[in-house]
């Protein structure tokens, strides 16, 4: 995709460590609830733009972490001023940070807006041994807060990806060795779905188990060229996707609008005329949502993935065994992702509409007492309900029950 070749003219992403305790987690000095989602606003508000009321505006649109394309320290070092100014965390980029990055690091690494320190995107892995000493340099001079590198999806040119996707993935964890694993793959072109983006969240989710390290995972908040305007079913599906494959750190490529020629950007949350687009406010309402519901996902343990439809994405498993809570679901034809996850003394069936064009019939009948989680975050009774629930595009439809 066009992000590939767009990484050269931007750059790029982040990363993070978990501390778990109790229920908390923390990142770099700042500790949050383990009911929040992190969620970043990638390419964020430009250097020349930066102000108290951007940031306080950027956080209103229900961002915690930001990330802007700073190549000076002192515009980097104003980043993490106002992101703490707000109560928000900042990733830290700057030349320096390359070129000396012990002295860099321990310039800023007590800042009280700092969450971590981005390294560059989408890396062949002939960089990794590179990078590998780079972030190496930089975990010397502070191991508590992350380095952030972001992975190229799976539809990425081979020569980058070496042997195959997998491989990949598994070669930057070995290799390069930082806290956290993140990537992106951006799935709705020209009003359809790519094929093999569950494949890329499968892989993705597979080798964070397997490494002990959390996820990141991207939805696309600017269109351009084959990629639409995202409505707010384009990012629900993404990101309640994102979710129920385990992604505990959400992003958003772009919030600012890229002034650039490389690719047509256009209808970024904030535009080219640094004014509110139509996106900001779809954006703000996903998160507000999201973070409703944010207690289901955020320390769970996924112990399953599995989809339903007449056909079901590459890469995939149909679900064929039904939960034990769960005596029957059906979703016709049409196509959903169905994961099960565990958290403390409840299991949660998080069940999404795949597509981001048509509403879902779910008819779904349970065995013993079951919760609905809502929108809203509220939880009833699910005997409240008749057994069909209609899922709006993209939309998902969660349900807990207690493990015993």
């Amino acid at each position: 995709m066009k992000k590939y070749a767009f990484s050269a003219v931007l750059l790029s992403r982040f990363t993070v460590i978990i501390l778990a305790c109790s229920c908390f987690w923390t990142i770099g000095p700042k500790t949050y609830a383990q009911d929040e989602i992190p969620i970043l606003a990638w390419y964020s508000i430009p250097a020349e733009d930066a102000t108290l009321e951007r940031y306080q505006e950027l956080k209103e649109a229900g961002f915690n972490l930001t990330f802007s394309h700073t190549s000076l320290f002192k515009d980097a070092k104003k980043a993490l001023d106002l992101a703490a100014a707000v109560g928000i965390k900042s990733i830290f980029t700057c030349r320096e940070l390359e070129k000396d990055p012990e002295a860099t690091v321990n310039k800023v690494k007590d800042h009280p807006g700092l969450a971590g320190y981005f390294l560059r995107d989408e890396p062949a892995c002939n960089d990794f041994p590179a990078l590998a000493k780079w972030a190496k340099k930089v975990r010397a001079a502070d191991n508590t807060h992350y380095c952030y590198l972001n992975l190229f999806p799976n539809y990425a040119p081979d020569d980058v990806l070496g042997d195959n996707y997998e491989r990949y993935v598994q070669r930057f964890i070995e290799e390069v060795d930082i806290q956290v694993l993140s990537f992106d793959s951006y799935p709705i072109v020209n009003e359809r779905l790519r094929e093999r983006w569950y494949e890329n969240l499968e892989v993705i989710a597979a080798e964070a188990r397997k490494s002990g390290k959390p996820f990141w995972a991207f939805a696309l908040a600017t269109a351009h060229d084959s990629y639409p305007i995202p409505n707010a079913a384009h990012l629900r599906l993404q990101m309640y996707s994102n979710l129920a494959y385990g992604a505990q750190y959400l992003q958003y490529f772009t919030y600012w609008n890229p002034d650039t020629t490389t690719w047509n950007f256009y209808e970024a949350p904030i535009t080219l005329e640094k004014k509110r687009s139509q996106v900001y406010d779809r954006v703000r309402e996903v998160n507000k949502e999201l973070q409703n519901r944010a207690f289901v996902f955020m320390g769970s343990k996924v112990l399953s993935v599995h989809h339903t439809g007449a056909t079901i994405p590459v890469g995939t498993r149909r679900l064929e065994k039904l939960p034990e809570q769960v005596k029957t679901l059906d979703t016709k034809e049409n196509g959903a992702v169905v994961s099960l996850l565990e958290k403390g003394d409840y299991q949660y069936l998080v069940i999404v509409n795949r597509s981001f064009l048509e509403p879902l019939d779910l008819q779904i009948i349970f065995k013993d007492k079951v919760e609905v989680v809502r929108r809203d975050g509220s939880i009833e009774n699910a005997a409240k309900y008749n057994s069909l629930f209609q899922l709006e595009p993209g939309e998902a439809g969660i349900f807990r029950w207690g493990k015993t």
